[in-house]
């Protein structure tokens, strides 16, 4: 059993920092936009739109569309950097992966000739 007397406060010591976060924040900072979870999908579906698959990529162009139209509805949600990167990531892939099946398919039917 430990014995010593508690620490009194001391002026000499410096306080702890008071915490910078609002009252209405969360954990997050802010980084992650929960609150607006089309912005989010589309961030994630144009990230992983690089896959050969675009279905995922105009998923994310469209989803980053309704997610940065939320954002600009509702400022307090945040989330436009994530649902323009939806946007340019799956549009970029998401269309060009349309137009290579789309080359390919052609392509296949005219050496059938």
């Amino acid at each position: 059993m430990n014995n010593s007397p508690i620490p009194e406060p001391h002026e000499d010591r410096p306080m702890p920092p008071a915490s910078t976060a609002s009252p209405g924040g969360d954990a997050t900072g802010g980084l992650i936009p929960y609150k607006n979870s089309s912005a989010l999908i589309a961030y994630y579906l144009g990230v992983f739109s690089i896959i050969p698959c675009f279905p995922l990529g105009l998923a994310a162009f469209f989803l980053g569309l309704k997610g940065l139209k939320y954002s600009k509805e509702h400022p307090e949600t945040k989330g436009s950097a994530h649902a323009w990167i939806g946007i340019i990531a799956g549009g970029l892939f998401g269309f060009g992966w349309l137009l290579v099946m789309i080359v390919m398919i052609i392509g296949a039917l005219l050496s059938g000739r």
